[in-house]
């Protein structure tokens, strides 16, 4: 193999990792470009909130029934659009750029390993059809990580919700006790959950934001349910809309539903409980017991060796 067979093939190979090199780089530059380059204000995602909710109710508002059924004749595009923009929201990315994001984020998810694998094929690691075959396969999984991603923060942020609502149920039925309104117990509980319960804190700052635009407090917590996708947070938002249509004491709904919450939330933790002693086993069979039999046999066996070697001689 001459010298010059090599330095070819070397160049080669850096002009390959050079051209992945500048696609990622770009690929990071594309998605800090689409996030802003930071953080937004909790003002601007109550706006952005407050836009997209006032944009999906325009819709349903309206009483001519042509515009009903145009929106019934919208391709699946439009429903798999408001489906994604969904499961965005409910996972806590409020940012107008989510969408965007996401999308990349899966394009390069898919097409970073094929790219990868014809790489490490070009440059011998393995054959070329084997590495463009794993890196098909990687590309394929890559592209359903960003989803089970979305489902994995949806789950954290309603398990966070879930253990902080009878605290802030607690705390809204305090404040209306003593004589406060509703909008401002929610105000209060903004306020005073701030570090210990942050993330509800922010979404109870938000439903009061919707409240001074004009909605009612029903409408606000059914908003509120319907960023969590949250049974309790639906039953909330129900019996406030069932307490201010029919006049009944919202004081005592709270509190019976605060006393409901609770319970099931207890419930749940015994439930967690129960499931340790099952979950315990798997950790113990394989890494405790090996360690175990080791000390405790280990040296029973390196006399019982010593004890062959004593009676079967060389």
């Amino acid at each position: 193999m001459s010298l010059d067979y090599l330095l070819a093939q070397v160049d080669g190979n850096l002009m390959i990792a050079g051209c992945a090199f500048i696609a990622m780089m770009s690929l990071v530059f594309f998605i800090l470009l689409l996030s802003g380059f930071g953080k937004k204000t909790a003002d601007q995602r109550i706006e952005e909130i407050r836009a997209s909710n006032s944009a999906k109710s325009k819709p349903a508002s309206s009483p001519s029934k042509s515009k009903a059924l145009q929106s019934r004749g919208k391709d699946s595009d439009g429903d798999s659009n408001y489906e994604l923009t969904e499961r965005i929201v409910q996972a806590g990315l409020y940012k107008k750029g989510s969408i965007a994001i996401y999308s990349t984020m899966r394009v390069a998810f898919m097409i970073l390993p094929i790219v990868a694998g014809v790489i490490v094929g070009q440059i011998g690691v393995v054959s070329p059809t084997l590495g463009l075959t794993y890196g098909i396969l990687a590309g394929v999984f890559g592209t359903v990580i960003p989803s089970f991603w979305l489902d994995y923060r949806k789950s954290q942020r309603q398990t966070q919700i879930r253990r902080a609502l009878p605290d802030a149920l607690d705390v809204i039925v305090t404040c209306v006790d003593a004589g406060l309104s509703l909008p401002a117990a929610i105000s209060r509980v903004s306020k005073e959950l701030r570090s210990a319960h942050p993330m509800l804190a922010v979404e109870m700052a938000i439903c009061q934001r919707e409240i001074q635009l004009g909605a009612s407090t029903g409408d606000a917590l059914r908003r509120f349910s319907q960023r969590f996708d949250l049974e309790e947070l639906r039953s909330l938002a129900s019996v406030i809309q069932q307490a201010e249509k029919f006049g009944a004491s919202i004081t005592n709904a709270l509190r019976v539903h605060a006393d409901a919450l609770r319970e099931k939330r207890f419930q749940l933790a015994e439930e967690k409980a129960q499931q340790a002693a099952v979950k315990i086993v798997f950790p113990t069979i394989l890494c405790i017991f090996p360690s175990l039999f080791i000390v405790l046999a280990g040296p029973a066996v390196a006399r019982i060796f010593t004890m062959f070697e004593v009676i079967v001689p060389d």
